[in-house]
């Protein structure tokens, strides 16, 4: 089983807690080994998708007692749960959305942030690559961006927009390369406007 389903998997299996077992805010969830059991998954698995529920303000570790619901008022907690097992359309465009969002606020960060060494060492990878892989892209840019929460946030949805069976998609060399151009003088607008091309987005120039 991969990553990507074990997020799934997970969330799944406390949404049938929650409503099967009348589970709510505050009770305590499976241990990491009972849910690697219920899974069949091993350990380390379980434990970065919990790392990721938790990061997402579904559940909280108390250490030495356990990982526990949060505390959400009413039946909060099951729609949001209902949301992330992105069953409806709105849910599956959000995703795809928010995920553009925080690549759009990484190329902000990484303008500002980059540096002539990291420059060189992202133009070397990219001229070593016969094909680019967008995933790796982003994840390096956001890297430079510096900004930890960012890097996971766009991880879990990243893993959520592939397990709706999304093709991944090729996108143009050079498309790429204009944007790395960008990066590499500091210049938002071209950097940006590289981005919504990659993306086939509309495009302004007002962007502050």
């Amino acid at each position: 089983m991969t990553n990507t389903k074990v997020y799934i998997e997970i969330v799944k299996q406390l949404r049938e807690m929650i409503t099967a077992d009348g589970l709510t805010s505050g009770d305590k969830i499976p241990s990491e080994r009972e849910l690697s059991e219920r899974l069949n998954v091993g350990r380390s698995s379980v434990r970065e998708a919990l790392r990721a529920l938790e990061l997402l303000g579904l559940i909280e570790t108390r250490r030495g007692e356990g990982t526990f619901i949060r505390d959400f008022r009413g039946h909060q907690l099951v729609q949001l749960l209902s949301t992330f097992i992105l069953q409806d359309e709105k849910a599956k465009r959000d995703v795809f959305e928010t995920k553009q969002l925080i690549e759009i606020d990484c190329l902000r960060l990484a303008v500002q942030r980059i540096d002539k060494r990291t420059i060189i060492e992202l133009k070397k990878w990219f001229d070593s690559e016969q094909v680019i892989d967008d995933d790796e892209v982003f994840y390096r840019i956001i890297k430079i961006a510096d900004n930890h929460l960012f890097l996971r946030m766009w991880l879990i949805l990243k893993d959520y927009y592939y397990s709706l069976h999304f093709r991944k998609v090729v996108y143009k060399r050079n498309d790429y390369l204009i944007l790395l151009n960008g990066l590499a003088e500091k210049d938002e607008v071209i950097t940006l406007s590289a981005y919504h091309e990659l993306r086939n987005l509309s495009f302004s120039n007002d962007i502050n």
